[in-house]
């Protein structure tokens, strides 16, 4: 069906009530950050690190001795 304006006053409304979002209530997720990526590790390798800096300080410098065309391959 062509949405033309006649059409589209005559649509029924099908959202129930509960799924209506009263957007002066909404906030800003606190959590959240540009290009950031979540990774799942393995238990025990997470037990063997303090906090995640830990981690990412050794994956970045890890990150630094590959080759810069080796990544391709990986």
């Amino acid at each position: 069906m062509k949405k033309t304006k006649k059409n589209i006053e005559s649509m029924e409304d099908d959202l129930l009530p509960e799924y209506e979002i009263d957007y002066s209530k909404v906030k800003r997720n606190p959590y959240y950050r540009k290009n950031r990526t979540f990774i799942e590790i393995d238990e025990d390798v997470a037990k063997a690190f303090q906090t995640p800096d830990n981690i990412n300080k050794v994956l970045k410098a890890i990150a630094k001795t590959i080759p810069k065309n080796a990544a391709a391959v990986l």
